[in-house]
């Protein structure tokens, strides 16, 4: 199970805005420069609001390490290897039509993982209706002094 600790920022409904805090395992991440959770402004998630807490609670999120897997493998995985299989169909398509092989393997490489990410795209639409694969609140770790 992963987990981190956030607070809350807002409430809308039977759903929590919450701000998760930067963690120790931040400093020794190859994408801390990139990430908006290492930059101190923290990263913001909707979750469900089932615990009925308040703004400023601090709370636990967690997500099931099967579930994190499989979304970073999609997040990450996929379009790489969209990417280099367009590439290698482009190549083919390419010399068998006559065309530039290395433009037709870039436009098909691109072409790939544009789609992917579309479809990626949808996908998340899916899960947020689903929420399978979504953060849930676990516990409050202290109320907010309001």
């Amino acid at each position: 199970m992963v987990r981190e600790r956030g607070v809350i920022e807002s409430i809308a409904g039977k759903k929590a805005m919450v701000r998760i805090e930067k963690s120790s395992a931040c400093s020794a991440c190859e994408s801390r420069d990139s990430c908006d959770a290492a930059s101190g402004k923290g990263m913001t998630i909707e979750v469900a609001n089932e615990l009925m807490a308040s703004e400023g609670d601090v709370v636990e999120i967690s997500i099931s390490s099967g579930s994190f897997l499989k979304l970073t493998l999609l997040v990450y995985f996929a379009p790489v290897v969209a990417l280099i299989a367009g590439a290698c169909l482009g190549d083919g398509l390419g010399t068998l039509v006559g065309f530039n092989v290395t433009l037709a393997a870039i436009l098909a490489g691109g072409t790939a993982m544009g789609a992917t990410f579309l479809a990626l795209r949808q996908f998340d639409r899916y899960q947020r209706k689903k929420r399978s694969l979504s953060p849930k609140m676990t516990r409050i770790l202290s109320f907010s002094k309001g």
